[in-house]
């Protein structure tokens, strides 16, 4: 993939289907090893996800299916299906928004928010994850100098007079230090005003505490995810 490509936007486009065949087919190889892709991926997924609930499936008129069909090639008709088709490749969802006149506006938005996102690409993104089998629990990304926000992808159940409290360490720091207590579920902006600007490797981690927090200003329970800052733009 081009490094110079901003790997969040890239993530929004290879969602939204507007890749060439050639990037899409990197963004996959890459999805392979790539944690912090994996969960930009699955926050635009959620995010574009909604659009296909906005509509009821339109029967296409018969002549359309002709032109499909006269349009695909023997090779591709009777080529088997390498994978599911995902949610964005849906012709119902698209033959849908476009009987309600909705489909220009809905690509036109989602296209303009990732231009957006270009302009104000946040600096720093952090991926946690979970330590015994790496899997993506939540994503931290820059909105603004001094603050980050934390967005949850799985659902973290949290035992009764517990919490999850969510910690920073930078190299050179004497020990962790706390950035509060986070809802398991719920997003939540993190400010960072009293502490130095956020630098490439940072620790974050988030640990279940009791549920006031760790007493002792220092994490006293289990990690639940883990994971280091990276330079993003």
């Amino acid at each position: 993939m081009n490094p110079n490509r901003d790997p969040f936007e890239l993530a929004g486009e290879y969602v939204l289907g507007t890749l060439d065949a050639a990037e899409r087919r990197e963004v996959e190889q890459a999805l392979a090893d790539d944690p912090a892709l994996v969960a930009a991926v699955g926050f635009w997924e959620s995010r574009l996800l909604p659009l296909n609930q906005l509509v009821e499936p339109v029967a296409p008129p018969p002549r359309l299916w002709e032109r499909i069909a006269h349009s695909v090639t023997p090779a591709q008709a009777s080529a088997p299906r390498a994978r599911r088709p995902r949610w964005w490749e849906s012709l119902g969802l698209w033959r849908g928004l476009a009987a309600g006149g909705f489909a220009a506006a809905a690509i036109m938005a989602v296209v303009v928010g990732l231009r957006l996102q270009q302009v104000e690409a946040p600096r720093y993104m952090v991926v946690l994850a979970a330590p015994q089998n790496a899997a993506p629990g939540w994503v931290l990304k820059m909105v603004d100098q001094d603050t980050l926000r934390l967005e949850p992808l799985v659902s973290t159940v949290v035992p009764d007079e517990r919490a999850l409290q969510l910690w920073t360490k930078a190299d050179g720091w004497s020990g962790p230090v706390s950035l509060g207590l986070v809802k398991p579920g719920q997003a939540v902006e993190v400010k960072l005003d009293k502490l130095p600007p956020v630098e490439p490797n940072q620790l974050f981690e988030i640990t279940l505490e009791p549920r006031t927090g760790s007493p002792i200003g220092r994490p006293t329970g289990p990690i639940l995810y883990i994971g280091r800052a990276v330079k993003m733009g």
